[in-house]
């Protein structure tokens, strides 16, 4: 499975945000900025964000985004569903039913056996995701970065955050 790079973008954004004071907001600008993406893309996936219910815009001179609840209650996996979806990633076709091996429905008695692994790994994968908070990434974060860089972060947000 491969998901694309705004999840990324979206994850590391909710956990900047996490950092921030509230009820202070970083525009997409600032949050591109930060993490040296480009902010026309970058803006559309805050956007889902925001219509996922994990981020919130605020309008105004002082506007911009911020997370749409504590911390605690985001999980990685409200992040990928509001970015990607929450299809499962594997589409069974019984392909199973084509070909010369093919039978009567009324013979396909149990479900395809590999559509039942795929569902769940999926299932695990999801378990997984919804696991881990916003909380959670930031704590790793501030427990396993680099001081300088930490203090780098710490002196940017305190520059832009007013």
């Amino acid at each position: 499975m491969r998901l694309p790079e705004g999840v990324e973008w979206g994850i590391h954004c909710a956990v900047l945000l996490a950092a921030v004071p509230t009820p202070q907001t970083l525009s997409a600008a600032r949050l591109a900025e930060y993490h040296g993406v480009t902010a026309p893309y970058l803006t559309k996936h805050l956007q889902a964000l925001v219509r996922g219910k994990v981020l919130e815009s605020v309008s105004g001179p002082r506007g911009g985004f911020r997370l749409a609840r504590p911390a605690p209650e985001i999980t990685v996996l409200d992040i990928v569903e509001a970015l990607d979806g929450d299809e499962p990633s594997f589409r069974c076709t019984e392909i199973r039913r084509r070909g010369p091996s093919r039978v009567a429905a009324r013979e396909y008695r149990l479900p395809c056996s590999i559509h039942v692994v795929m569902d769940r790994a999926d299932a695990a994968w999801r378990d997984e995701l919804r696991a881990v908070t916003v909380a959670d990434l930031l704590g790793t974060v501030l427990e396993q970065s680099s001081p300088v860089a930490l203090q780098k972060g710490a002196t940017w947000i305190g520059e832009v955050v007013r």
